[in-house]
This record gives structure tokens, C-alpha cells and sequence, in this order.
């Protein structure tokens, strides 16, 4: 698999927490992409990488060893002070991300939706919403696109950027708030200091007092259903591992290398490899994806791609191909985008 490198692993950094999806799931799915036979997935995946940070697993020694990598990928350029103190705030998961549904036979079925225009007019809601558990991050529109994108929500991705932005974004697309199913569980990505100041304010109950978004009241953005017990943050360590093993862009090495880093998709898409035995994906680019406008949402206009300076579209695009063609997931790809649709291509 082209774009892989497989970095020494020490116990250190890779240490096990058993609350991390697998380690406490049934390990006897048939069809779990644990058991893939693609040599190059299998080496670079790491079943048991942390998933979640939490105040039991952030100590002195931690904080200097996640110093030397820049955000969001550790605390480089961080005050201690001003993030251990929130550290010390998220409280360790109680229970895994996910559970296998009662006679699934321990198998874990999972749909990832991300909001590109290949969707539009896809007609894949009901097979999305089959899935035991549906992930979608960003701007998840949901009310008037059932038909093509389903409408239930298990896990919500987000930073406190795009949950904020999203609802401004959207707005004239009947966006109103992010998804807030009951029971549904929310994941954060540390991307940057806003975010400690986001978590802050969230775990405090309290408008957030400093940065971008002052005054903000968070637990508001969740539609009455956060709580602590079903909130999640994301680990840097797994941040990390997604872009050194999977998502190593040739544009590190340019002179903006700093703000690089994998889509909230692509970070959405390997939290589903690690907490599910089957992943599909829908709404995420393909090879043909100038045919479609840049978000399911649009549906009467044409839009083209948008690409941003700090993520590689190119190289995900290629992954998950990848990743397909090697039948670790499967990627929803059109056949015909002005005749009809298929299914996701059974392997």
C-alpha cells in the first residue's frame, strides 16, 4: 500500500487502554477487518493504539513526551498550566465507544457518512441507516437528505471549529444544530488550543473565558444530549498514528508543514477501524468526484471541490480506494452519476 511507513513502536507511546474498542470487544467476527490478509494494512495497523485522552492518562512525563509534537499531534508551543488544567478535567470512558448489538454474533456493523456530493440523489439512506452504528462528522445536515444519507447518528466527530462553524456554514441548507440522537456519543479532536478552552467551558458548565470562542456556552451545541459519560476526546498518539502510518503527505515537507494534518474524516474513518469489524464508507472522495458537488447538501447547483492548504485530499482519496480495493472497508462509489446509483460493490 503506497503512502505507508511503519515507525519503530515503543510500549511507551503505544501503551494499551482498555477501554479502547477492541480490547474489550468480542474478537470472534468472521468478517472483522482484523482478520484482513492485505500484508501492508496489517502492518501498519495497530488494533490496540489509544484511542482517548483522559485525565488518568496524562501525567509529567506524558505532558514531555507529547511536547515535542506540534498540535494536534501533542502540545508543542502549549503552557502547561494552561492545558493541564483542563486535562485533568476529561474524565476516563466508562465503557467503550461501541458494543456489539444483541445477536450480531459480536460482529460490529458500522456506516461512516462524510457530506460529499456524491450523495446527492444516491438513495442510500435506508442501507446506511441498517448499520448497527452510523459515524458522521462536520456539517451532518440531516433533515430533507434522509433519502440519501439516513437519519440516524451513533458517534459525532467534531472540533469545536466545525461544530461551530458548520451552523453558520449550512445554515441555508436547514442545518440547525449537530446531530443529537438519544444516547448518541460525541468525539472531540484536540486540533488546537480552542479546543481546551471548548472543553473547559464544557466540562465546567461555565462560558468559555478566553480565546476565539468567549462567551460561548458548549453543552448547548449538543441538543440537551451531552454527558460526560458519553463524550470522548481523542488521543494525540492516535492522531499521530493515523498520519505517520496511513496519511504521510509529501506536503510535510513544505514550508507550511505545521498546519498539515488528515481531514476530520479521515480521522472519523480510522475511529471506525479501530472501534468496528465492518466499515462502510459514504460520502467521501472518489476518483471521480469532479462530477459532484463539493457537499451533499447542494443539490441545485454544481459546486467544484473545495481543496484547503492543511489537508492532502489526493492522498485520502487514494487510501480509501486502497482500502477498498484490499477489502478492509467498503467505499460507496457512483456508476453512473446522472442515471443511477449502486450499492456499495460487494467484494
Amino acid at each position: 500500500m503506497k503512502h505507508l511507513i511503519f515507525p519503530a513502536v515503543s510500549s511507551a507511546v503505544w501503551g494499551l487502554d482498555q477501554i479502547n474498542g477492541f480490547s474489550q470487544m468480542n474478537k470472534t467476527c468472521a468478517q472483522s477487518l482484523r482478520h484482513s490478509k492485505d500484508e501492508s494494512f496489517k502492518k501498519a495497523f495497530l488494533p490496540n493504539i489509544r484511542l482517548f485522552l483522559h485525565n488518568d492518562s496524562i501525567n509529567m512525563s506524558e505532558w514531555n513526551r507529547l511536547s515535542h509534537f506540534n498540535n494536534p499531534f501533542g502540545f508543542m508551543g502549549y503552557q502547561y498550566n494552561d492545558v493541564m488544567s483542563v486535562l485533568k478535567l476529561i474524565p476516563k470512558p466508562k465503557e467503550p465507544l461501541l458494543l456489539p448489538k444483541p445477536g450480531s454474533g459480536g460482529c460490529v456493523r458500522c456506516a461512516v457518512v462524510a457530506t460529499g456530493g456524491i450523495l446527492n440523489g444516491s438513495k442510500m439512506g435506508k442501507e446506511i441507516d441498517a448499520h448497527d452504528y452510523v459515524f458522521r462528522m462536520n456539517g451532518a445536515a440531516i433533515k430533507g437528505y434522509e433519502e440519501d444519507v439516513g437519519n440516524r447518528t451513533s458517534v459525532y466527530v467534531h472540533t469545536a471549529h466545525s461544530i461551530i462553524a458548520s451552523l453558520i456554514f449550512f445554515e441555508n441548507y436547514g442545518y440547525t444544530s449537530a446531530p443529537h440522537d438519544e444516547g448518541i456519543k460525541y468525539v472531540l479532536i484536540p486540533e488546537g488550543m480552542r479546543d481546551f478552552n471548548w472543553l473547559e467551558g464544557l466540562f465546567k458548565r461555565e462560558r468559555i473565558s478566553t480565546g476565539p470562542y468567549t462567551n460561548e456556552r458548549p453543552w448547548t451545541y449538543y441538543g440537551r444530549q451531552y454527558s460526560e459519560s458519553r463524550f470522548y476526546v481523542l488521543h494525540q498518539d492516535f492522531l499521530r498514528y493515523v498520519r505517520n502510518r496511513f496519511l504521510k503527505s509529501d506536503y510535510l515537507y513544505d514550508s507550511d508543514w505545521a498546519i498539515v494534518r488528515p481531514t476530520n474524516g479521515a480521522f472519523t474513518l480510522f475511529l471506525a477501524l479501530h472501534t468496528c469489524d465492518t466499515v462502510n464508507a459514504y460520502g467521501f472522495m472518489t476518483e471521480d468526484y469532479k462530477k459532484y458537488s463539493n457537499y451533499y447538501v447542494e443539490k441545485n447547483v454544481k459546486t467544484d471541490v473545495i481543496f484547503y492548504a492543511n489537508h492532502d485530499y489526493i492522498l485520502e482519496m487514494k487510501l480509501w480506494k486502497q482500502l477498498h480495493d484490499s477489502k478492509v472497508m467498503r467505499l460507496y462509489q457512483r456508476t453512473d452519476s446522472e442515471t443511477g446509483t449502486e450499492k456499495l460493490k460487494q467484494h
